[in-house]
């Protein structure tokens, strides 16, 4: 029997972590013998550089509801190309952020929840997705750029409440993520190579 894959999107604030610990996940999963991938949302596909180029670094901001369609179409142009493929040939496909992104920070920007899920129904579930929690003082303290609207305080306070209603429901694992980065490593494959071991392809 041909072996399935596993969907595994991590999610969090700006400054959280999750990048680094999504590329740290995919290269401890490879050193223990799995075939795991890195992906991002948005994507390196047509649609993810146009959201890149004219959304996160543009300096004029797109209607919200246009923004929320991009992403939408981003992510399923996201995957048919890559999640999709990877899943069939049975890897591990570690995203770095997910649907949970777009209905956290749109939904924080004020776009109706339902809404946002609705024109993401095309988006498949993920098998686990972990979201890691970090104080938005935390966050905001470590983001040394200059902040852009979604990373000034009162903006990562309303997206955290976004995440912790996805959080209560168990649509996201919640994971202590103030705490050394080393530590928040190992907390993250403890709960990953667990999930694995209780997944029927693995």
């Amino acid at each position: 029997m041909k072996k399935k894959g596993v969907f595994i999107c991590i999610e969090g604030l700006d400054g959280s972590g999750k990048t680094t610990h999504a590329h740290r996940l995919v290269r401890n999963l490879q050193t223990i013998g799995f075939d795991a991938v890195y992906t991002t949302e948005p994507s390196r596909g047509e649609f993810g550089r146009f959201i890149r180029a004219s959304v996160l670094q543009g300096k004029k901001r797109l209607p919200r509801v246009v923004e929320a369609f991009l992403f939408a179409l981003d992510r399923v142009d996201h995957l048919e190309k890559m999640v999709e493929p990877a899943l069939e040939a049975g890897k591990i496909v570690v995203s770095d952020r997910y649907v949970y992104s777009s209905l956290a920070y749109q939904g924080a920007a004020g776009l109706d929840l339902k809404w946002i899920e609705e024109i993401n129904r095309m988006a498949r579930q993920p098998d686990l997705a972990i979201y890691i929690d970090v104080p938005p003082e935390v966050v905001v303290k470590r983001i040394r750029r200059k902040k852009s609207v979604m990373e000034r305080l009162e903006t990562q306070r309303r997206v955290r409440e976004v995440y912790m209603k996805f959080v209560e429901n168990r649509q996201l694992v919640p994971l202590d993520g103030d705490k050394r980065k080393g530590e928040v490593e190992q907390d993250i494959l403890k709960m990953v190579l667990d999930f694995l071991q209780n997944h029927n392809s693995f």
